[in-house]
């Protein structure tokens, strides 16, 4: 079934999905029935203030969809005297929440490129990654998500990224797995196709494989 994108004057829009959003107060109300569905009394003191402080968490964590990646990559820098070498900036703190059970995701993001004439400021990458991780996620789309947009929007002559990141619904319940940490990469360009450029950026961010 097709979701209704259409967004009636006043109500509040996804930039990332386009969606309609509902209201601050029905927000709260949702928070309110969960307490209740948890077995709590949202009204009794140390509960009353919690759906207005869950909102504004929720504001935070996923303030990702409020932006758009593309546009913080557009400002480039061309006097580079020539530089042509890898170009690599680790770890980057990741802070996302799991699609699946909305729990946090923390780990770190190591992100490379080669470029091809020209730069990007160095705060670009780490909050185009924040852009991403700032939406509810999976891992592995999260780290496609990053490179292709480096990619797409930079083109360099290749883009590397790789994640290590603990997620809660593996450690805090479920299977109950503590110490637990997944890595992914996306390699795209040199990184893929040569051997050499993928080890350089690999011993870069303390790694000899992936």
């Amino acid at each position: 079934m097709q979701m209704n994108k259409m967004v009636k004057p006043g109500e509040a829009m996804s930039l990332a999905t386009g969606l309609a959003r509902p209201s601050r107060e029905e927000a709260e109300a949702a928070v309110r029935t969960l307490i209740r569905w948890a077995g709590d009394d949202p009204g009794r003191e140390g509960l009353a203030g919690t759906p207005d402080r869950v909102v504004r968490s929720y504001e935070e964590f996923f303030a990702g969809y409020d932006r758009d990646p593309r546009d913080m990559l557009q400002r480039t820098f061309e006097e580079v005297e020539g530089y042509d070498e890898v170009v690599a900036l680790r770890d980057i703190r990741l802070e996302s929440h799991c699609e699946h059970h909305m729990v946090p995701i923390i780990g770190k993001v190591h992100v490379g490129y080669l470029p091809d004439k020209r730069v990007v400021g160095i705060s670009k990458l780490a909050r185009v990654v924040d852009a991403f991780a700032h939406r509810l996620q999976i891992q592995e789309k999260l780290t496609a998500q990053i490179a292709n947009t480096l990619q797409e929007v930079l083109q360099p002559r290749g883009v590397a990224v790789v994640i290590e990141a603990a997620h809660q619904c593996m450690t805090t319940r479920g299977v109950h797995k503590s110490d637990v940490t997944m890595v992914t990469s996306r390699m795209l360009g040199a990184f893929r196709d040569n051997g050499e450029t993928r080890r350089e950026f690999l011993s870069m961010i303390g790694r000899t494989s992936i």
